[in-house]
């Protein structure tokens, strides 16, 4: 069922000069051969009701000029999926401009050309790579003038002479490019180049700044007093036997009571009570939990 329509649809079809068909009169017919609504089709092509209806009425002094009663139609056409060629040849010449000149879409608002903006206000492309460059320039001229300044020997004075000659090199370069490609109304970007301060007067402050920081002590390297310490908490049979293959521990041990051990390596011990014996090796405590079956431990120490 088709939608209602439009008062446009009842208007009759407008002739040209010679009888022919109008080119809004073409548009008109194509639209209501679809049984497209006039607000329908302004819709899809994102446009007011009222200027379809002014170029279906061929009342192009109400639309914005040849180009965009060309581009309307054209964009119209599409939409209907029509040919446009003997449509846009009815329609008035656009003179050197065509419809790939209209970049803002037929609701961009209008500029007048004869309105221009200050310069100061807006950066081309070519303006902001040269701040850019000169930014870059700027941070490596500073990274040449500090570095010197933070040396503690007192034989970078003529570093710190040449690093400070080549910042100013650097900073009057960039004043020079930015004069050169920065219109009289934009004020300056690069600051003047300060002068340097005399080099041996900052070496000593900086020695004498190094020298007030203490060195700090050295950690203290811990050394067990044994290799192999045993201690039981509760009555355990220990055994040990050095690299050797000699005994150095065959006994009971009672409860509380610790005993200290040094031989050749490998250790192999041997422990009745594991849960009731603590071991350490190196100074570090051994978990015997992963060498106990039947709660006896037998592991071999390296």
């Amino acid at each position: 069922m088709n939608e209602p329509r439009d008062a446009g649809d009842t208007q009759p079809l407008a002739m040209g000069g010679n009888g022919a068909a109008s080119a809004g009169a073409l548009l008109r017919e194509a639209r209501m051969a679809q049984g497209m609504h006039i607000a329908v089709l302004a819709t899809h092509l994102k446009v007011s009701p009222r200027k379809l209806e002014a170029l279906e009425q061929d009342r192009h002094d109400e639309l914005q000029g040849p180009t965009f009663v060309r581009a309307l139609a054209q964009a119209a056409c599409r939409a209907l999926k029509i040919d446009p060629a003997p449509i846009l040849a009815l329609l008035p010449p656009a003179g050197q401009r065509t419809l790939d000149d209209v970049g803002g879409g037929l609701n961009a608002p209008f500029r007048e050309h004869g309105m221009r903006r200050d310069p100061a206000l807006e950066l081309d492309a070519k303006g902001k790579g040269v701040l850019v460059t000169v930014l870059v320039l700027l941070m490596g001229a500073a990274l040449l003038w500090l570095v010197p300044r933070q040396s503690s020997s007192p034989d970078s004075s003529p570093a710190a002479a040449a690093s400070s000659a080549a910042m100013d090199q650097v900073l009057g370069a960039a004043s020079q490019v930015v004069s050169a490609l920065t219109p009289a109304s934009v004020p300056a970007l690069v600051p003047a180049p300060v002068p340097a301060e005399p080099a041996a007067a900052s070496a000593p402050t900086s020695a004498a700044s190094v020298a007030a920081v203490p060195a700090a002590p050295a950690a203290p390297v811990l050394v067990p007093d044994h290799l192999l310490q045993v201690r039981a908490t509760v009555e355990s049979w220990v055994e040990v036997l050095d690299g050797n293959g000699q005994a150095m521990i065959s006994r009971t041990l009672q409860p509380g009571e610790t005993v200290d051990l040094d031989g050749a390596l490998p250790l192999r011990v041997k422990i009745g009570n594991a849960i009731g014996t603590e071991l350490r090796f190196r100074g570090q405590p051994v978990d015997l939990a992963a060498a106990t079956r039947d709660n006896v431990a037998r592991l071999e120490l390296k």
